[in-house]
Protein backbone atom coordinates (compact mmCIF):
# COMPACT_ATOMS: atom_id res chain seq x y z
CA UNK A 1 0.00 0.00 0.00
CA UNK A 2 1.44 3.39 -1.66
CA UNK A 3 1.39 6.35 0.83
CA UNK A 4 1.45 9.85 0.07
CA UNK A 5 5.17 11.48 0.36
CA UNK A 6 5.61 14.46 2.21
CA UNK A 7 6.40 16.60 -0.58
CA UNK A 8 2.88 15.46 -2.06
CA UNK A 9 1.01 16.23 1.22
CA UNK A 10 3.07 19.84 1.44
CA UNK A 11 2.06 20.85 -1.77
CA UNK A 12 -1.94 19.66 -1.88
CA UNK A 13 -1.95 21.09 1.72
CA UNK A 14 -1.56 24.93 2.41
CA UNK A 15 -3.79 25.86 4.88
CA UNK A 16 -5.93 23.83 7.80
CA UNK A 17 -9.36 25.72 8.35
CA UNK A 18 -10.15 24.16 11.86
CA UNK A 19 -6.37 23.54 13.30
CA UNK A 20 -7.19 23.30 16.71
CA UNK A 21 -8.67 19.75 16.20
CA UNK A 22 -4.97 19.07 15.73
CA UNK A 23 -5.12 18.84 20.00
CA UNK A 24 -6.63 15.30 19.23
CA UNK A 25 -3.78 13.91 18.05
CA UNK A 26 -2.28 12.90 21.94
CA UNK A 27 -5.80 11.30 22.92
CA UNK A 28 -5.10 7.80 22.52
CA UNK A 29 -1.75 7.92 24.76
CA UNK A 30 -3.93 9.52 27.45
CA UNK A 31 -6.50 7.30 27.93
CA UNK A 32 -3.86 4.41 27.97
CA UNK A 33 -2.28 6.77 30.62
CA UNK A 34 -5.62 7.22 32.45
CA UNK A 35 -5.59 6.19 35.93
CA UNK A 36 -7.26 2.11 36.90
CA UNK A 37 -9.20 1.94 39.04
CA UNK A 38 -7.37 0.64 42.29
CA UNK A 39 -8.63 -2.42 44.78
CA UNK A 40 -8.31 -6.14 44.43
CA UNK A 41 -9.15 -7.67 41.20
CA UNK A 42 -10.67 -10.93 40.67
CA UNK A 43 -8.60 -13.73 39.54
CA UNK A 44 -9.67 -16.92 37.47
CA UNK A 45 -7.63 -20.26 38.86
CA UNK A 46 -6.82 -22.40 35.96
CA UNK A 47 -5.06 -25.02 37.80
CA UNK A 48 -4.42 -27.56 35.14
CA UNK A 49 -3.10 -25.39 32.29
CA UNK A 50 -0.55 -23.28 34.43
CA UNK A 51 2.41 -24.12 32.12
CA UNK A 52 1.14 -23.45 29.10
CA UNK A 53 -0.34 -19.83 30.31
CA UNK A 54 3.45 -19.30 31.55
CA UNK A 55 5.01 -20.08 27.90
CA UNK A 56 2.20 -17.86 26.27
CA UNK A 57 2.98 -14.97 29.11
CA UNK A 58 6.90 -15.17 28.09
CA UNK A 59 6.56 -15.16 24.03
CA UNK A 60 7.29 -12.30 22.55
CA UNK A 61 5.59 -10.15 20.51
CA UNK A 62 5.81 -10.84 17.15
CA UNK A 63 5.97 -8.03 13.83
CA UNK A 64 2.44 -8.16 13.19
CA UNK A 65 1.06 -6.80 16.38
CA UNK A 66 3.59 -3.68 15.78
CA UNK A 67 2.69 -3.39 12.32
CA UNK A 68 -0.75 -3.32 13.49
CA UNK A 69 -0.08 -0.43 15.78
CA UNK A 70 1.91 1.45 13.39
CA UNK A 71 -0.54 1.16 11.19
CA UNK A 72 -3.21 2.28 13.43
CA UNK A 73 -1.46 5.26 14.57
CA UNK A 74 -0.96 6.55 11.17
CA UNK A 75 -4.70 5.95 10.85
CA UNK A 76 -5.37 8.19 13.69
CA UNK A 77 -2.91 10.81 12.59
CA UNK A 78 -4.64 10.82 8.91
CA UNK A 79 -8.44 11.23 10.96
CA UNK A 80 -6.79 14.29 12.88
CA UNK A 81 -5.87 15.75 9.33
CA UNK A 82 -9.29 15.60 8.02
CA UNK A 83 -10.89 16.59 10.77
CA UNK A 84 -8.61 19.76 10.59
CA UNK A 85 -9.99 20.26 7.53
CA UNK A 86 -6.86 20.62 4.85
CA UNK A 87 -7.43 23.22 2.19
CA UNK A 88 -5.44 23.92 -0.82
CA UNK A 89 -4.69 27.71 -1.97
CA UNK A 90 -6.08 27.46 -5.81
CA UNK A 91 -4.81 30.30 -8.31
CA UNK A 92 -5.33 33.76 -7.89
CA UNK A 93 -8.34 35.16 -9.30
CA UNK A 94 -9.24 38.50 -10.44
CA UNK A 95 -12.72 39.26 -9.96
CA UNK A 96 -13.77 41.55 -13.38
CA UNK A 97 -14.14 44.96 -13.89
CA UNK A 98 -17.76 46.43 -13.36
CA UNK A 99 -18.89 49.71 -14.50
CA UNK A 100 -21.42 50.21 -16.06
CA UNK A 101 -24.33 48.86 -18.83
CA UNK A 102 -24.35 50.97 -21.60
CA UNK A 103 -26.40 50.84 -24.53
CA UNK A 104 -25.25 53.08 -27.73
CA UNK A 105 -27.18 54.34 -29.74
CA UNK A 106 -26.19 55.29 -33.53
CA UNK A 107 -28.26 57.69 -35.80
CA UNK A 108 -28.00 55.70 -39.68
CA UNK A 109 -30.17 57.90 -41.03
CA UNK A 110 -29.95 59.42 -45.02
CA UNK A 111 -27.49 62.20 -43.47
CA UNK A 112 -24.80 60.37 -41.71
CA UNK A 113 -23.43 59.63 -45.52
CA UNK A 114 -22.89 63.42 -45.56
CA UNK A 115 -18.60 63.25 -46.59
CA UNK A 116 -17.86 66.30 -43.91
CA UNK A 117 -15.31 64.77 -42.39
CA UNK A 118 -11.52 63.80 -42.04
CA UNK A 119 -10.07 60.73 -40.87
CA UNK A 120 -6.15 60.04 -41.91
CA UNK A 121 -5.53 62.33 -44.19
CA UNK A 122 -8.71 61.58 -46.20
CA UNK A 123 -12.34 62.71 -46.29
CA UNK A 124 -15.12 60.49 -45.10
CA UNK A 125 -18.56 59.98 -44.45
CA UNK A 126 -20.38 60.77 -41.13
CA UNK A 127 -20.77 57.33 -40.56
CA UNK A 128 -17.34 56.18 -41.16
CA UNK A 129 -15.36 58.62 -38.72
CA UNK A 130 -18.24 57.82 -35.88
CA UNK A 131 -17.15 54.36 -36.47
CA UNK A 132 -13.46 55.24 -36.16
CA UNK A 133 -14.19 56.56 -32.58
CA UNK A 134 -16.56 54.49 -31.40
CA UNK A 135 -14.46 51.57 -32.27
CA UNK A 136 -11.61 53.44 -29.87
CA UNK A 137 -14.01 54.10 -27.02
CA UNK A 138 -15.11 50.34 -27.01
CA UNK A 139 -11.80 49.49 -26.10
CA UNK A 140 -11.04 51.56 -23.55
CA UNK A 141 -14.49 49.84 -21.98
CA UNK A 142 -13.11 46.90 -20.35
CA UNK A 143 -15.73 46.14 -17.76
CA UNK A 144 -18.87 47.00 -19.40
CA UNK A 145 -21.60 45.52 -20.58
CA UNK A 146 -22.26 47.66 -23.71
CA UNK A 147 -25.28 46.93 -26.15
CA UNK A 148 -25.43 48.72 -29.69
CA UNK A 149 -28.27 50.32 -31.35
CA UNK A 150 -29.10 51.80 -34.76
CA UNK A 151 -31.95 53.42 -35.82
CA UNK A 152 -33.51 55.81 -38.79
CA UNK A 153 -37.25 55.91 -39.45
CA UNK A 154 -37.50 53.18 -36.88
CA UNK A 155 -35.19 51.74 -33.95
CA UNK A 156 -32.95 48.17 -34.10
CA UNK A 157 -30.73 46.77 -31.40
CA UNK A 158 -28.20 45.08 -32.92
CA UNK A 159 -26.86 43.57 -30.00
CA UNK A 160 -27.78 43.09 -26.36
CA UNK A 161 -25.69 44.15 -23.33
CA UNK A 162 -22.71 42.34 -23.55
CA UNK A 163 -19.19 42.46 -22.11
CA UNK A 164 -17.81 40.97 -25.57
CA UNK A 165 -16.80 44.25 -27.47
CA UNK A 166 -15.36 42.67 -30.57
CA UNK A 167 -18.68 41.27 -31.37
CA UNK A 168 -20.62 44.84 -31.09
CA UNK A 169 -17.32 46.68 -33.35
CA UNK A 170 -18.21 43.73 -35.81
CA UNK A 171 -21.87 44.63 -35.82
CA UNK A 172 -21.27 48.24 -35.90
CA UNK A 173 -18.15 47.77 -38.55
CA UNK A 174 -21.40 46.31 -40.64
CA UNK A 175 -24.18 49.10 -40.24
CA UNK A 176 -24.30 50.97 -43.11
CA UNK A 177 -26.38 54.45 -44.03
CA UNK A 178 -29.98 53.64 -44.42
CA UNK A 179 -30.29 50.24 -43.02
CA UNK A 180 -32.84 51.41 -40.35
CA UNK A 181 -34.81 53.70 -42.85
CA UNK A 182 -33.62 57.17 -44.33
CA UNK A 183 -35.71 59.63 -41.30
CA UNK A 184 -34.48 60.15 -37.82
CA UNK A 185 -36.71 58.30 -34.87
CA UNK A 186 -35.09 59.75 -31.81
CA UNK A 187 -37.51 59.38 -29.57
CA UNK A 188 -38.30 55.37 -30.08
CA UNK A 189 -34.22 55.31 -29.94
CA UNK A 190 -34.12 56.72 -26.48
CA UNK A 191 -37.20 54.48 -25.55
CA UNK A 192 -36.48 50.87 -26.72
CA UNK A 193 -32.61 51.61 -25.31
CA UNK A 194 -34.49 52.30 -21.65
CA UNK A 195 -36.60 48.94 -22.11
CA UNK A 196 -32.67 46.99 -22.46
CA UNK A 197 -31.69 48.89 -19.73
CA UNK A 198 -34.36 49.13 -17.50
CA UNK A 199 -33.49 45.53 -15.74
CA UNK A 200 -29.55 46.68 -14.96
CA UNK A 201 -28.61 47.83 -11.40
CA UNK A 202 -29.71 51.41 -10.73
CA UNK A 203 -26.89 53.63 -11.35
CA UNK A 204 -25.17 51.85 -13.74
CA UNK A 205 -27.63 52.78 -17.14
CA UNK A 206 -26.11 54.60 -19.55
CA UNK A 207 -27.45 55.60 -22.70
CA UNK A 208 -24.70 57.54 -25.40
CA UNK A 209 -26.48 58.57 -28.30
CA UNK A 210 -25.16 59.58 -31.73
CA UNK A 211 -27.09 62.03 -34.25
CA UNK A 212 -26.87 64.33 -36.85
CA UNK A 213 -30.51 65.55 -37.41
CA UNK A 214 -33.81 66.03 -36.22
CA UNK A 215 -36.65 63.75 -34.91
CA UNK A 216 -38.46 63.40 -37.88
CA UNK A 217 -40.29 60.08 -37.85
CA UNK A 218 -41.27 57.43 -35.15
CA UNK A 219 -44.16 57.26 -32.69
CA UNK A 220 -42.44 58.97 -29.45
CA UNK A 221 -41.39 62.56 -28.87
CA UNK A 222 -38.02 63.12 -27.81
CA UNK A 223 -38.73 64.89 -24.56
CA UNK A 224 -41.36 62.12 -23.66
CA UNK A 225 -38.69 59.62 -23.74
CA UNK A 226 -36.60 61.75 -21.89
CA UNK A 227 -39.12 61.27 -19.22
CA UNK A 228 -39.15 57.57 -19.91
CA UNK A 229 -35.24 57.68 -18.90
CA UNK A 230 -35.46 59.94 -16.39
CA UNK A 231 -38.12 57.94 -14.15
CA UNK A 232 -35.83 54.42 -15.11
CA UNK A 233 -32.83 55.88 -14.14
CA UNK A 234 -31.11 56.07 -17.13
CA UNK A 235 -28.60 58.90 -17.84
CA UNK A 236 -28.86 60.47 -21.22
CA UNK A 237 -25.44 61.76 -23.29
CA UNK A 238 -26.21 63.37 -26.48
CA UNK A 239 -23.90 63.95 -28.85
CA UNK A 240 -24.79 66.34 -32.09
CA UNK A 241 -22.37 65.30 -34.94
CA UNK A 242 -22.13 66.99 -37.97
CA UNK A 243 -19.85 69.30 -40.09
CA UNK A 244 -20.68 72.77 -40.40
CA UNK A 245 -23.84 73.81 -42.68
CA UNK A 246 -21.79 76.42 -44.67
CA UNK A 247 -21.40 76.36 -48.37
CA UNK A 248 -18.69 77.66 -50.62
CA UNK A 249 -20.04 80.12 -53.68
CA UNK A 250 -17.04 81.04 -56.07
CA UNK A 251 -14.73 80.15 -53.35
CA UNK A 252 -16.46 82.09 -50.74
CA UNK A 253 -18.07 80.78 -47.77
CA UNK A 254 -21.68 81.27 -47.36
CA UNK A 255 -23.07 80.91 -43.75
CA UNK A 256 -26.19 78.58 -43.79
CA UNK A 257 -29.69 79.91 -42.09
CA UNK A 258 -30.11 77.46 -39.67
CA UNK A 259 -28.39 74.44 -38.40
CA UNK A 260 -29.97 70.65 -39.36
CA UNK A 261 -29.38 69.97 -36.07
CA UNK A 262 -31.78 70.18 -33.39
CA UNK A 263 -29.66 71.18 -30.32
CA UNK A 264 -32.11 72.76 -27.97
CA UNK A 265 -33.67 69.18 -27.98
CA UNK A 266 -31.04 67.29 -27.65
CA UNK A 267 -29.77 69.41 -24.19
CA UNK A 268 -32.98 69.35 -23.01
CA UNK A 269 -33.17 65.77 -22.77
CA UNK A 270 -29.22 65.13 -21.69
CA UNK A 271 -30.41 67.61 -18.52
CA UNK A 272 -33.61 65.87 -17.84
CA UNK A 273 -31.66 62.86 -17.03
CA UNK A 274 -28.53 63.77 -15.37
CA UNK A 275 -26.24 63.59 -18.56
CA UNK A 276 -24.47 66.33 -20.63
CA UNK A 277 -25.23 67.43 -24.10
CA UNK A 278 -22.12 67.43 -26.42
CA UNK A 279 -21.45 69.16 -30.07
CA UNK A 280 -18.56 67.92 -32.36
CA UNK A 281 -17.90 69.45 -35.66
CA UNK A 282 -15.15 66.88 -37.04
CA UNK A 283 -13.39 63.72 -36.19
CA UNK A 284 -11.15 65.16 -33.40
CA UNK A 285 -13.63 66.75 -31.13
CA UNK A 286 -15.84 63.74 -31.47
CA UNK A 287 -13.01 62.06 -30.33
CA UNK A 288 -12.37 64.34 -27.05
CA UNK A 289 -15.96 63.55 -26.37
CA UNK A 290 -15.72 60.03 -25.68
CA UNK A 291 -12.76 60.65 -23.82
CA UNK A 292 -14.44 63.22 -21.27
CA UNK A 293 -17.24 60.37 -21.32
CA UNK A 294 -14.49 58.00 -20.23
CA UNK A 295 -13.60 60.62 -17.25
CA UNK A 296 -17.52 61.23 -16.35
CA UNK A 297 -18.63 57.01 -16.74
CA UNK A 298 -14.90 55.96 -15.40
CA UNK A 299 -14.55 51.94 -15.27
CA UNK A 300 -14.43 50.82 -11.76
CA UNK A 301 -11.20 48.96 -11.02
CA UNK A 302 -11.60 45.23 -10.23
CA UNK A 303 -11.23 44.29 -6.51
CA UNK A 304 -8.52 42.48 -5.10
CA UNK A 305 -7.35 39.05 -6.27
CA UNK A 306 -8.85 36.33 -4.45
CA UNK A 307 -7.35 32.51 -3.85
CA UNK A 308 -10.30 29.90 -4.07
CA UNK A 309 -9.83 27.41 -1.48
CA UNK A 310 -10.22 23.75 -2.10
CA UNK A 311 -11.04 21.21 0.87
CA UNK A 312 -8.67 18.18 0.33
CA UNK A 313 -9.67 16.28 3.30
CA UNK A 314 -11.04 13.87 1.42
CA UNK A 315 -7.45 12.86 1.10
CA UNK A 316 -6.75 12.11 4.46
CA UNK A 317 -9.98 10.44 5.34
CA UNK A 318 -9.62 8.31 2.56
CA UNK A 319 -5.92 7.03 3.84
CA UNK A 320 -7.32 6.63 7.07
CA UNK A 321 -9.85 3.90 6.45
CA UNK A 322 -7.29 2.29 4.34
CA UNK A 323 -4.90 2.30 7.18
CA UNK A 324 -7.71 0.99 9.54
CA UNK A 325 -8.64 -1.44 6.78
CA UNK A 326 -5.12 -3.00 6.69
CA UNK A 327 -4.77 -3.10 10.51
CA UNK A 328 -7.78 -4.52 10.70
CA UNK A 329 -6.61 -7.49 8.41
CA UNK A 330 -3.34 -8.36 9.29
CA UNK A 331 -2.83 -11.26 11.13
CA UNK A 332 -2.58 -11.09 14.92
CA UNK A 333 0.27 -13.94 15.38
CA UNK A 334 3.24 -14.35 18.36
CA UNK A 335 6.54 -15.09 17.53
Amino acid sequence: MSLLSTTTLAGLIQVFAWPWLWLALPLPLLMRWWPTRSGATPALQVPYALQQLRTVAAARPGSGPRLRSLLLWLAWFCLCMAAARPQQLGEAVEPPQQARQMMLAVDLSGSMSEPDMQLGGRVVDRLTAAKAVLADFLERRQGDRIGLLVFGQRAYPLTPLTADHASVREQLRDAVVGLAGRETALGDAIALSVKRLREQPQGQRVLILLTDGVNTAGVLEPLKAAELAKAEGVRVYTIAFGGSNDFSLFGVQIAADEDPIDEQTLTRIAAETGGRFFRAQDTQQLAGIYAELDRLEPVQQAGPALRPRIERYAWPLALALLLGAGAWLLPDRRA
